[in-house]
């Protein structure tokens, strides 16, 4: 038997995106072994004990340099835990929640959290609450229970399947929670919101893109915030799920230090769109205690947003929303292109700052 065969009988038996996993980082001493001088023992630890620490060895190779926009997401930084601004659930999820891992806030459609591990765990996430906390993990009866839910309410007709990462759950795993769903009949469409074509990509598989398309309508938000995140690796995973007939959209977080910067977020839209993703969110990013470091003023995203638009193609022009503190869901934010409106005239200005009258029909 060559060389070859073997290797792939191997990955068979292990997947090559668990053995990944397995190599992660998750504790002080690998970290700074790692790094080497780079980071504080003290301070990884002191981090990680409020707000665990998971990086894979994939994604940490991404890091050209100490401080970069890679780096910034994935090293835990002493400002998570001394400054106390912000609110552990922001966006009042858990009021919403009917039953446990199950948010309903919008009238036709549910989250549901399948899981609340991550391939690698974003140190700005808005569930640092519950993302590797051993004890608010997803149990199969508790998803069990949302599905149940969404059985009994008729009005939800679009399931969002979140975490932690779904595609973290084996293949198998995951197929269980879409079949349940696609079998309820008031159920039309299904998403997935995953970062792991970011920061695994050898999660995605023939094999489960070959699962996933059985239950169509399914569509996949990710999450790439960053230009350098787009390789070759992230490439390949889009264009499998892609060719599996599944939309992608991708949803940024707008963070300090990171993409706050009009080229910057130019440059990422515009590649998004050469794997098959499209933009579809900028968040502004939440209240969340420990991530205040990463906040930018909102007049930042409009500025970005001004930037995209006429100055680049429309498709790479993504929805900065902010999601309201306290569960008001989200909200559209856009800069002002109406000068003012007199009658039937509306007097508008283009992306250049150029005025236009426009009539409306008397």
């Amino acid at each position: 038997m060559r060389k070859q065969e073997i290797k792939q009988q191997i990955e068979i038996i292990v997947p090559l995106w668990e053995e990944i996993l397995k190599k992660s980082i998750v504790n002080d001493e690998q970290l700074c072994k790692i790094l080497k001088g780079k980071v504080n023992a003290q301070d990884i630890k002191k981090v990680i004990e409020k707000y665990p620490m998971n990086i894979n060895p994939y994604y940490l190779s991404l890091i050209k340099k100490q401080d970069d926009a890679i780096w910034k997401q994935c090293i835990p930084d002493i400002r998570e835990v001394e400054d106390d601004f912000g609110f552990d659930d922001p966006l009042h999820e858990e009021e919403d929640s009917p039953v446990y891992g199950l948010t309903h806030r919008y009238p036709d459609r549910v989250l549901l959290l399948v899981s609340n591990k991550c391939a690698m765990y974003c140190r700005f996430c808005t569930r640092k609450r519950k993302v590797g906390v051993c004890y608010k993990s997803m149990s199969k009866e508790d998803i069990q229970k949302g599905i149940e839910y969404i059985k009994q309410h008729k009005e939800v007709r679009d399931v969002i399947l979140s975490g932690g990462d779904p595609l973290l759950l084996k293949d198998d795993e995951l197929e269980f929670i879409l079949k349940s769903i696609r079998e309820i009949k008031h159920i039309e469409i299904i998403r997935i919101g995953t970062r792991v074509p970011c920061t695994l990509p050898q999660r995605i598989t023939p094999e489960l893109c070959a699962m996933l398309k059985k239950y169509h309508p399914l569509y996949i938000n990710t999450h790439f915030n960053h230009p350098d995140e787009i390789r070759a690796e992230s490439k390949r995973a889009c264009t499998l799920l892609a060719d599996a007939g599944i939309p992608l959209g991708n949803q940024s977080v707008l963070l300090r230090g990171i993409n706050d910067n009009p080229a910057v977020m130019k440059k990422l839209m515009q590649k998004l769109l050469t794997i098959r993703v499209k933009p579809y969110y900028v968040y502004q990013a939440d209240l969340t205690k420990g991530t205040n470091h990463f906040r930018t003023k909102v007049s930042e995203g409009i500025d970005i947003i001004r930037s995209l638009r006429g100055y680049t193609s429309g498709m790479c022009v993504p929805h900065f929303v902010i999601d309201a503190p306290g569960g008001g869901g989200k909200i559209p934010i856009t800069p002002n292109y109406v000068v003012n409106k007199e009658g039937n005239s509306i007097k508008l200005k283009n992306y250049e700052d150029k005025e236009f009258e426009y009539i409306e029909p008397g």
